[in-house]
């Protein structure tokens, strides 16, 4: 009742308007007109209006200009008139417990047919509504009437689409291993890390027809890290995460899952490590020189700090910064883009300048019975040299520098990943301590037989 004392509050308001602006205001500005004509507007315009015939033809003017505006706004409302509504959303009503049901439209068009006003009211009710009723139908395909719930009797209409064809199944029910699916982790700052990540559960049940619940691969919960709330880093958080099913491909699956979000904890932390960049230069530089110093960012040890996973970071010592002398032959500072290692995140800084010195003043140094090593080798074989297993290394480098080294500052290894057993001919490999001398084996290559322990 109130929607209709409302409606018809607004027509006559609608008509007040009309009235006001159509009658009203043209026979004031027509009176105020008048009045200005006369020379002596007091006197002559009130004997005018004090006139009983002058106050009735007015009233009659406006009761008939009244009738006439009134008499076509009931026409125009009277008029037959036709409105298309479109519905977004169609109500079914069926046994959801034990039901699933497929071929609802998403949305209908309801045509209107009557009178204008009764057009606008049915428009304006809040409580038309679409419905396909299901109950008492089994599995199967069926073609079911769609019906509009409309208010006025007055009003014919029409649905398109008016039938539909809906498909019933079964619900079956299933439970899947529940996992979390980290969304947008770009985003987060580059050097947190998620340290932990646990659902309240591990297992849901999927509802839904059999043929879509045999589908579904797995169920994941999809917290996003651009809708985190806030947190201090090393403390738990808690999120509630919506549920989604896949297929094989990591398409979605329409079931039902229940629960649909759950809980899911996270641990947001920032580990670091502190390691100094080594250079490490590659190639010769000329014969009679060698290399004295490298520094590094005008420092003699600059130190980088490195974000990423614990278990990550404690496996670095060191980040190498490449350059290549090779022909070098004066003083010369190189620009060194630092290669970020596995694993890590973020670098507190991405390049450096190093400062190459040089110095005439080499020697060339031998140290003798190096032992040889192996490296990547299962712990089910061993490993036999067959014709030494020490060598001598030979030195190049700045005099003050390559006399203070021993044997101990050197590693001389072989590489046998991916050998099996047998006997083989492998290369030799040194390292050393100082990266500003030059190795080189006496020996460049050995066999080995490698057997099953």
């Amino acid at each position: 009742m109130k929607t209709v004392a409302k409606i018809f509050k607004n027509i006559i308001s609608f008509f007040s308007r009309i009235i006001d602006k159509l009658i009203v205001m043209p026979i004031s500005k027509l009176v105020l007109m008048i009045n200005k004509k006369f020379k002596k507007p007091g006197k002559k315009f009130e004997n005018w209006l004090s006139h009983t015939n002058t106050l009735l033809f007015i009233s009659l003017i406006l009761a008939i200009s009244i009738f006439i505006v009134i008499d076509q706004r009931i026409l125009t409302y009277s008029e037959s008139s036709a409105e298309v509504l479109t519905i977004d959303q169609v109500a079914v009503s069926y046994d959801e417990d034990n039901y699933v049901v497929e071929g609802i439209p998403e949305s209908v068009d309801i045509t209107l047919i009557g009178n204008k006003a009764d057009l606008y009211i049915a428009k304006q009710s809040p409580t038309n509504e679409v419905v396909i009723d299901l109950w008492g139908l089994k599995p199967g395909t069926h073609k079911v009437d769609i019906k509009y719930d409309q208010l006025s009797e007055n009003i014919r209409y029409s649905v398109n689409p008016s039938v539909a064809t809906v498909v019933i199944y079964e619900k079956v029910s299933a439970t899947k291993t529940l996992s979390v699916d980290l969304l947008n982790q770009d985003s987060l700052d580059a050097r947190y890390i998620i340290d932990e990540v646990n659902a309240t559960t591990d297992s849901t049940v999927i509802k839904g027809a059999s043929y879509n619940v045999d589908k579904v691969a797995t169920v994941k919960a999809l917290v996003d890290i651009n809708s985190l709330p806030n947190f201090e880093l090393g403390e738990k958080i808690v999120v509630s995460a919506p549920l989604r099913a896949y297929d094989e491909a990591g398409n979605v699956v329409d079931v039902e899952i229940s629960p649909a979000r759950v809980d899911v904890e996270l641990l947001i932390d920032s580990p670091s490590k502190q390691v100094p960049i080594q250079v490490i230069p590659t190639g010769s530089v000329v014969y009679n020189m060698g290399i004295s110093n490298l520094i590094v960012n005008n420092n003699e040890n600059t130190m980088v700090t490195l974000y990423g996973p614990s278990d990550v970071l404690s496996t670095i010592e060191y980040l190498p910064a490449y350059i290549n002398v090779e022909g070098l032959s004066e003083d010369t500072q190189f620009k060194v883009n630092l290669e970020r290692p596995s694993g890590v995140k973020f670098m507190s800084i991405d390049s450096v300048t190093v400062d190459v010195r040089l110095s005439n003043d080499i020697s060339n140094v031998d140290i003798e019975n190096v032992s040889i090593s192996q490296i990547n080798i299962g712990s089910n074989y061993g490993v036999t040299p067959i014709d030494f297993d020490s060598v001598t290394v030979k030195l190049k480098g700045v005099t003050d520098i390559v006399n203070n080294i021993t044997a101990e500052d050197i590693n001389v290894y072989v590489d046998l990943k991916g050998l099996g057993v047998g006997t083989h001919e492998v290369s030799i490999i040194v390292s050393g301590s100082d990266p500003r001398v030059e190795y080189l084996p006496s020996v460049l290559k050995m066999n080995v037989r490698i057997y099953e322990k």
